[in-house]
């Protein structure tokens, strides 16, 4: 029925014992159906009010996966990155076009707080790695695809171990990583696509390089709050029992 247009974002479903003798199947099966497109994102419920079909935006669909990817052993990791190093690529040479004075602005004052927690005793990694993460999401958030930057975000928190141990154990990497990020900015300040996606491109790959071993990563201290911004939301992960027919008919 959403698929088919007959009800579109916004739109509240049947009631239960309606919706139920449309699609002709048990009330049981309709609300395991709608329990499992509601963790999708597809649906949500308003207590006392019904349930509704929600804006079906790219970043609350494809949430569910930033779950997934957490979910996934650090052995994958080089596989996670080589696929944020195409997203991110594209990303840069899209924003190079399209990012208005104002967020190319954001993205310049972004920058300049890296000096502040460079120039102590010790470099802030967390603060740092937040830094990063709002950076390359600023790049993102302006390609003009929602689609892209939902997958953009959905690997932010998957990558954040590797980085956090990249900050600990490669000597002077937040100054290399500071100028790989301020050459980007200065490519999409000057509206270069193809050197905003050739540095983007080049500091990924840089990344990629120093990546630490799978079992480096089980010395590492509990994990910096930016990991929890990094989602594009939180995730409930419960079990459904649900036939694909029943979640497909609605």
């Amino acid at each position: 029925m959403i698929l088919d247009g007959q009800l579109r974002p916004g739109d509240r479903l049947p009631v239960e014992k309606d919706l139920a003798d449309t699609l002709q199947v048990s009330r049981g099966s309709l609300r395991e159906g709608v329990r499992a497109l509601s963790i999708l994102g597809v649906v949500h419920t308003r207590q006392g009010d019904g349930t509704y079909v929600t804006s079906l935006d790219p970043a609350r669909l494809l949430s569910p996966m930033a779950m997934v990817l957490d979910l996934q052993d650090d052995g994958a990791m080089p596989a996670f990155h080589s696929v944020r190093r195409v997203l991110e690529t594209e990303a840069a040479g899209l924003a190079a076009i399209r990012m208005t004075d104002d967020a190319v602005a954001e993205a310049r004052a972004i920058l300049d707080r890296v000096p502040e927690i460079m120039h102590g005793a010790s470099v802030d990694h967390d603060r740092f790695i937040e830094i990063d993460i709002a950076f390359h999401r600023v790049i993102a958030a302006h390609t003009g695809n929602p689609v892209l930057e939902a997958l953009i975000e959905s690997f932010a928190g998957r990558t954040v171990r590797a980085r956090l141990w990249r900050g600990l154990h490669t000597e002077g990497i937040e100054e290399r990583t500071h100028g790989e990020h301020e050459a980007i900015w200065r490519a999409l300040a000057a509206r270069d696509p193809e050197a905003a996606r050739i540095r983007m491109a080049s500091h990924l790959l840089g990344v990629e390089d120093s990546l630490p071993k799978p079992e480096s990563l089980n010395d590492l201290p509990d994990l910096p709050t930016c990991q929890s911004r990094a989602h594009v939301s939180d995730v409930q992960v419960i079990r459904v029992t649900c036939t694909s027919d029943t979640c497909a008919r609605v």
